[in-house]
């Protein structure tokens, strides 16, 4: 099950009806272009078609699947006592210092630049539970990190 905001589940929502409606036609529309350009055995543009039309609906069943597993969150019953998915948590790494703020969300909405990560990331798994002023020991790829909690709100 996939949790995720009602933003979230729009947008896969609306990335689904544009792949059926915009991409799928262009790819059938590629492939009888070069179907129509003869010998389909030695015809580089009709594999090349052909190849793009498997991605795109290997693409759009994952997409479906998403959306079919999905779990839209009620935000008006979110908290902000302890860390929880969908929550901005500001951290303060013990270490060095170094500020930053994540904010929580599903797999599918994570974006680094937005400041949005994963729930199943290690960060963000050894975050959830925690209290404003706790210190999460997190194991990263670098080795260990101490995140010190300084505030959650939404």
């Amino acid at each position: 099950m996939a949790y995720m905001s009602e933003d979230g589940y729009n947008k896969l929502l609306a990335e689904l009806k544009h792949l059926e409606a915009v991409e799928r036609p262009k790819v059938i529309a590629a492939i009888a272009e070069a179907r129509d350009k003869g010998d389909l055995s030695e015809n580089a543009e009709y594999d090349a078609a052909k190849e793009a039309q498997g991605m795109l609906e290997a693409k759009i069943a994952k997409l479906k699947a998403v959306i079919a597993d999905a779990k839209i969150i009620d935000e008006s019953k979110l908290k902000t006592d302890s860390v929880q998915i969908l929550n901005k948590v500001e951290l303060k790494n013990v270490k060095n210092g170094a500020k930053m703020t994540y904010t929580i969300v599903s797999e599918s909405e994570a974006n680094l630049k937005e400041g949005k990560i994963s729930v199943n990331t290690p960060i963000a798994q050894g975050l959830l539970g925690k209290k404003v002023g706790d210190v999460a020991e997190i194991k990263v790829p670098q080795g260990m990190i101490k995140l010190e909690v300084l505030n959650i709100s939404f």
